[in-house]
């Protein structure tokens, strides 16, 4: 080819280049500056195209189980979720206990918790043993929530865990101790959303003895003379130097709804979120977010996935041994990363790799649930495991931490019960692959759509019919029961039309038949567990 030509076809292909580039920037109201904390270089671009043909690590598929440590200092209170939020939300059971306890809002803020929380009781060697030890295969620790305080050392955000409070390292503590187990290690990261979510911080009580006094979220640094927070700027924590929202429940960044975050605010989520990912090395991340954080109005998500994908590469020989979540994702995006439900599952195989994330209690440590015994039990647990796993999905199950960084007796019991079943049934969720189908049963002929993030939990009911399937190699097929069948019953599994063996997990081989009906079995007189059986079933 003439060189000319060559020269002519390079420059025509550097413009198209650049204004691809530039129309894709034009479609953000913000471009994050990356100059402080510069994207990893290698193959993968901010752009959902280049990030598409990502790949789903073995090890996360294998993994199947993972638990949370979802503590912070809104766990301080013991008071339950969103605790930062709505104690600053008048008539709500977190108002009143903030206002009875520590005084009015307006002298006592979110800031002051903060400072009270010393998470003195806290092991992390301990809790991570404990919880390897019961099944978990991956742990997940909180980075920071939208209460926007980071539990690390944190080179962008003064309000954080070693400067303040409990003047420890929390991230550190989690990792080095997942390191030390073996244990894969994630964060998750939900600070984007404290723009608006803090909003009500700069609300005043509505009528009562303090009508009209403004809340402790208009403070800022001038303010902290002779104060615990002296030299500090509750601006920095609170992020409320903007115009209030239409919409403070908005979570969507819909304009007209609600502000949008500027430029400073965008940069420093950015510049945090890839110093954590720097400093601690994680190998999952979970954004409370839909899509990605910042996401569509802000890059700021796709250049954290960019440089979270190449850095994994550069550290495993070219292999991209990382995962990152978000939800309410399109085709597309579950091409690039992994889709989170949140509290409730599919009703049907994905036919990519998907996790639930479940509590079993609220999300930050309420001890009403535990005066209560309203936990879910660990038989609820396994058997949503059972049928996340059976639908090609890992479940990620928080276990709710006390201010003092402990865990209740209760939940200690439902963990121990978790990981005694899995001590003998665990080879029907570790490693295993969905099946043709997930099941049989009643169950599978309801419909159970899922409603924005999730939260179809616990609306189907279980019977003896119902049945969960997944497959290993070596023609082996595992099938759990969902409901317990009676002692000695003869069940027949419809879906299965031949079998060369049949053994009880925990029990030991059983009699069973090859019918046109399907595949007839001979339970025992007494059952292994009170959990959920498996049969073990060679092909």
């Amino acid at each position: 080819m003439d060189l000319k030509v060559k020269l002519s076809l390079w420059t025509v292909g550097l413009v198209l280049t650049t204004m691809q580039t530039v129309t894709a920037q034009e479609n953000y109201k913000v471009v994050v500056n990356t100059s402080e904390e510069p994207i990893a270089s290698g193959k993968y671009k901010p752009t959902w195209q280049s990030l598409s043909d990502y790949q789903c690590p073995e090890w996360f598929r294998n993994a199947k189980f993972g638990i949370w440590a979802h503590w912070g200092p809104q766990c301080e209170p013991e008071y339950g979720d969103w605790f930062a939020r709505n104690m600053y939300v008048q008539g709500t059971d977190q108002y009143k206990y903030s206002l009875e306890t520590r005084g009015p809002q307006s002298q006592f803020g979110f800031k002051d918790w903060i400072h009270e929380w010393k998470a003195e009781k806290w092991n992390p060697d301990s809790l991570i043993k404990f919880y390897k030890e019961n099944g978990a295969r991956y742990f997940m620790a909180l980075a920071n929530h939208h209460d926007n305080f980071d539990l690390y050392d944190s080179k962008y955000q003064e309000w954080n865990s070693v400067a303040i409070g409990p003047k420890k390292d929390i991230i550190k503590g989690w990792s080095s101790a997942c390191h030390k187990y073996g244990l894969p290690f994630g964060v998750s990261v939900h600070a984007s959303h404290a723009w608006v979510w803090y909003e009500t911080s700069r609300g005043c009580d509505k009528s009562g003895a303090f009508k009209g006094v403004r809340y402790d979220g208009w403070l800022t640094k001038s303010d902290g003379k002779g104060k615990w927070w002296e030299g500090l700027d509750p601006q920095e924590l609170y992020a409320q130097n903007h115009p209030l929202s239409k919409n403070n429940r908005e979570w969507d960044w819909k304009e007209g709804e609600v502000v949008l975050p500027d430029q400073a605010y965008c940069d420093k989520f950015y510049n945090r979120t890839i110093d954590l990912i720097n400093k601690y090395d994680p190998s999952l991340i979970y954004f409370d977010d839909t899509v990605l954080p910042l996401y569509p109005f802000c890059n700021a998500g796709l250049d954290i996935a960019a440089h979270f994908y190449n850095k994994s590469m550069q550290e495993h020989k070219g292999r991209n041994e990382s995962v990152i979540f978000g939800k309410i994702l399109d085709d597309e995006q579950k091409k690039a990363i992994v889709w989170d439900v949140e509290r409730g599952a599919p009703d049907k195989i994905q036919p990519r790799p998907w996790q639930t994330c479940t509590c079993i209690g609220s999300w930050h440590y309420d001890k009403r649930i535990f005066y209560d015994g309203k936990y879910k039990s660990a038989r609820q647990v396994i058997l949503m495991l059972v049928d996340v796993v059976s639908k090609n999905g890992n479940l990620l199950l928080s276990i709710p931490i006390k201010g003092d960084g402990t865990i209740d007796t209760t939940e200690h019991h439902i963990v121990s019960e978790i990981g005694a079943w899995l001590k003998v049934n665990g080879e029907s969720i570790y490693g295993t692959r969905p099946w043709k189908k997930y099941g049989e049963g009643p169950s599978t002929d309801t419909l159970n759509p899922i409603k924005a993030q999730g939260f179809n939990e616990g609306r189907v009911r279980y019977t003896s019919k119902d049945i969960r399937y997944v497959q290993k190699p070596g023609h082996i097929l595992y099938a759990t029961f969902m409901s317990f069948p009676d002692y000695g019953e003869k069940v027949t599994l419809k879906s299965i039309k031949k079998a060369r063996h049949v053994e009880l997990l925990g029990y030991g081989s059983l009699k069973f038949r090859n019918t046109p009906e399907g595949l007839q079995v001979k339970l025992p007189q007494s059952f292994p567990n009170s959990i959920a059986l498996v049969l073990k079933i060679s092909l």
